[in-house]
């Protein structure tokens, strides 16, 4: 009796093919649009996972000014950090494995006829012991160079790859602003940042050469501090705060001038707004499959009255209600099913291809798949019964009337 309800059915939905393409178009748009979602949110939270782990293992942030939201604000009316206070953090707080300083500007690079706006940075050799970012090629700054402020650069793969395509530039000459720049060494290629900025379009060059030629002062904009392997981050962030309130003169009761960050809570709080925004989308991607079912439910009722003289023919001849229930069931049980699978392959597919434009991971999760599945089926039982219950309480001599 299934196997002949379920070639009734099927019989039922290709008599009218036009009319069922359209009715599972719906479920179609629905389960792509939120797998599509989903996927895509998933690939993102991983790539911010992966990028801001490449900030460096172990990182914390130090910056002047008081907390304002996240580690891209700070400074406002706080004194900057010195190099002494670098050195400091570095000796003086057991669980630190080096402190690196850094200041930055967005200079304009020129070499030949090419010019290009670059995020130049003043630090010295710890700063690629705490980003954990080390030199593809070349070599990083002699300890002569950093003490006398020589004009030497270390620079990232963007920044080669635009003036040099696939040369070498070890030895060559670049003009940052207005100093002229040997290239010592070129840094291994990071990519884009979780916050939008190409991490490799960078100029780095010693600490003195910046502040005495570019800056024209003494300041260190942030520390970078990499935690030593077996110590508690949160215990290094507490003897970092310590100390610099002590350096800072801030007396008791008053509030820091200066925030640290971790970047696993900057990561967590990046995972946390994605997963947020990807249920978000879901929900409002969800949206379309109610309207499929609903849908669903009114081309089944309008088969229930179109088809009234075949319900009618069956009853008298001795079909029983739950026959006509399970033929009219499993045709909506069919539709959305055909709907979750056509709708499957093209958010995997719209998922794929706006994650190749995104430079998203493509992530497939099962369980976002088989969910979404269940839940077409789900459309086909719940929107398909009352059509399905109005079919089979049709009285056979009044639907034969009415025909």
């Amino acid at each position: 009796m299934i196997l002949e309800t379920g070639r009734l059915a099927i019989q039922a939905i290709f008599r009218n093919a036009l009319r069922s393409s359209l009715t599972v178009l719906g479920v179609v748009i629905g389960v792509a649009a939120v797998i599509a979602m989903v996927t895509l949110g998933q690939g993102t939270t991983a790539r911010v996972a992966t990028e801001v782990a490449q900030l460096g293992s172990n990182l914390l942030m130090v910056m002047p000014g008081q907390e304002a939201g996240g580690p891209a604000s700070g400074g406002g009316s706080a004194a900057s950090f010195t190099i002494r206070d670098v050195d400091a953090v570095a000796d003086q707080i057991p669980g630190a494995l080096t402190a690196a300083p850094f200041a930055s500007r967005t200079m304009t690079l020129v070499f030949g006829a090419q010019n290009h706006s670059s995020a130049v940075t003043g630090t010295d050799n710890r700063y690629f012991i705490a980003r954990d970012w080390p030199i593809e090629y070349g070599r990083d700054f002699y300890e002569s160079e950093l003490q006398a402020g020589s004009a030497a650069c270390v620079i990232g793969d963007t920044t080669r790859s635009l003036f040099f395509g696939t040369g070498d530039p070890i030895g060559e000459t670049i003009r940052v602003g207005q100093i002229s720049c040997r290239i010592i060494g070129v840094l291994v290629s990071r990519g884009s940042s979780s916050f939008g900025s190409d991490q490799d379009d960078i100029v780095i060059m010693p600490l003195r050469t910046f502040q005495r030629r570019i800056a024209g002062n003494a300041d260190v904009n942030m520390i970078y501090v990499a935690v030593r392997e077996g110590f508690s981050t949160a215990k290094v962030i507490r003897d970092i705060e310590l100390l610099m309130r002590e350096r800072r003169q801030i007396a008791t009761g008053e509030e820091d001038d200066f925030n640290v960050f971790d970047m696993e809570q900057v990561a967590s709080m990046l995972s946390t707004v994605t997963g947020i925004l990807t249920g978000l989308l879901a929900a409002v991607a969800g949206v379309s499959l109610l309207v499929g079912g609903i849908g669903i439910m009114n081309i089944m009722l309008v088969s229930v009255t179109e088809r009234t003289k075949e319900i009618g023919i069956r009853l008298a001849i001795g079909a029983s209600e739950r026959q006509i229930l399970m033929q009219f069931l499993v045709e909506a049980i069919v539709l959305s099913l055909f709907g979750g699978i056509i709708g499957i392959g093209l958010g995997l597919a719209l998922a794929a291809i706006a994650g190749s434009f995104l430079d998203v991971p493509f992530i497939i999760d099962p369980l976002v798949v088989f969910g979404a599945f269940a839940f077409s089926a789900a459309i086909g039982v719940i929107f398909g019964y009352f059509p399905a219950r109005q079919a089979a309480r049709l009285n056979p001599i009044e639907a034969l009337r009415r025909e």
